[in-house]
């Protein structure tokens, strides 16, 4: 049977406390340089470099940061939080991590398990998806700091672990933060030949909406992004019951805390490169509900991502998911794929459009399945990507 833990050995703490007054953030140039004139005038950038800059911002402008970008500029991310001037710092000068995580290779991403892939990419069941994408949005809000962002971590761990109860060697558990109270999660299949390489699935656990993102507004995020966990959701649902035994470890994560920075995938993936995890793959399913561009089903962000990683995704669509799939950008730090790309791990972000496409009403109460169209049909796709990519890439 499962077994279902409170925390791992990577949480840093099981308290919860208050974020800092003053904050370093590192933040894309092109959405400094829209915003800049909204933030306080006194504001200094400190040091840009690979596209980004980084600035000293009060919690109150993080928040207008995060509204303002998805408000006015219409599109995701674009920062990320840190701890000190330092480890900001770090993030834009130490460059050999993250040309190394978009230009290496890290696999030799063969297609040859066929026999067992495209069986069970079949099983991909749209109401499925749908009811846990209804399931996530029944929760007011999945803010990082609400209670009701506490319990629907708890919601999808106890989803996840209830997939793997017949599996002894699956395990699933919720990654404490010390700076918030919100958990991600993490679902760990062990693997049976190679179990030190680990191949990562991932998507963020929370939702925001409302100016400045408040705790208690309505947020229902079904395209951002219950419909990512929902797609992970499925995967496991169907890895599980066709008894899936990798050969390389598998982990699941439902990152917390994305919305305002990254936070909980920048711990988590800081922590594996801290003990030199070999992690060899990692795709981010942030939004896969609303289909926005005409021609393209799959769209691979390529900018902060692995190209070669890219490429064997595009093939993968060719022969599982058969849809018209294309590139876009996002620009720095748009979604949890960059704290790993940022560590040296090789990342990418299959997204349900181009960037310019992207849906209207996130971050706002008006992010239902009924205004992305009413069913899941297009996560479809993205959980018969996520399917073959475990399939073919653990084993």
């Amino acid at each position: 049977m499962k077994k279902i833990t409170g925390f791992m050995a990577l949480s840093l703490s099981m308290a919860a406390v208050a974020a800092p007054s003053s904050q370093w953030v590192t933040v894309d140039n092109q959405v400094l340089a829209k915003i800049r004139p909204k933030l306080n005038k006194s504001i200094q950038a400190v040091y840009s470099a690979e596209g980004a800059t980084v600035v000293n911002l009060s919690a109150r402008e993080v928040e207008q940061l995060s509204d303002v970008i998805h408000h006015e500029l219409h599109r995701c991310g674009g920062f990320m939080q840190h701890d000190s001037r330092e480890e900001a710092m770090e993030a834009l000068t130490a460059q050999g991590d993250l040309h190394f995580a978009q230009r290496a290779i890290f696999s030799d991403y063969a297609i040859d398990q066929q026999a067992f892939t495209a069986p069970v990419v079949a099983r991909v069941d749209e109401a499925s998806i749908r009811a846990m994408i209804e399931k996530l949005t029944a929760f007011n809000t999945r803010h990082y700091k609400s209670d009701t962002g506490v319990k629907s971590s708890e919601f999808i761990r106890d989803t996840w672990a209830n997939l793997a109860r017949r599996r002894n060697d699956v395990t699933v558990e919720l990654v404490k933060h010390p700076k918030w109270p919100q958990a991600s999660i993490v679902m760990t299949i062990t693997g049976s030949e190679r179990p030190d390489e680990i191949v990562i699935v991932g998507g963020h656990a929370d939702s925001i909406a409302g100016m400045f993102g408040g705790s208690g507004s309505r947020a229902p995020g079904a395209d951002d992004n219950a419909s990512g966990i929902a797609t992970i959701t499925e995967t496991i649902r169907i890895l599980m019951d066709a008894n899936f035994k990798p050969k390389r470890t598998v982990q699941f994560m439902g990152y917390a805390a994305e919305e305002v920075g990254l936070l909980g995938s920048k711990e988590i993936a800081a922590s594996y490169k801290q003990r030199s995890a070999k992690v060899i793959g990692v795709m981010q399913l942030d939004m896969t509900l609303f289909k926005g561009t005409v021609d393209k089903d799959i769209v691979m962000m390529s900018d902060f991502t692995n190209a070669a990683q890219n490429e064997f995704l595009g093939r993968l669509i060719d022969e599982y998911v058969k849809v018209p799939w294309g590139y876009s950008r996002c620009g720095y730090g748009c979604s949890d794929h960059a704290s790993w790309t940022a560590n040296g791990y090789p990342a990418s972000m299959p997204f349900e459009s181009n960037m310019e496409d992207i849906n209207g009403n996130i971050h706002t109460g008006r992010d239902t399945l009924e205004t992305a169209g009413g069913n899941a049909q297009h996560s479809v796709k993205f959980a018969k990507l996520a399917t073959s990519f475990v399939a073919e890439l653990a084993n």
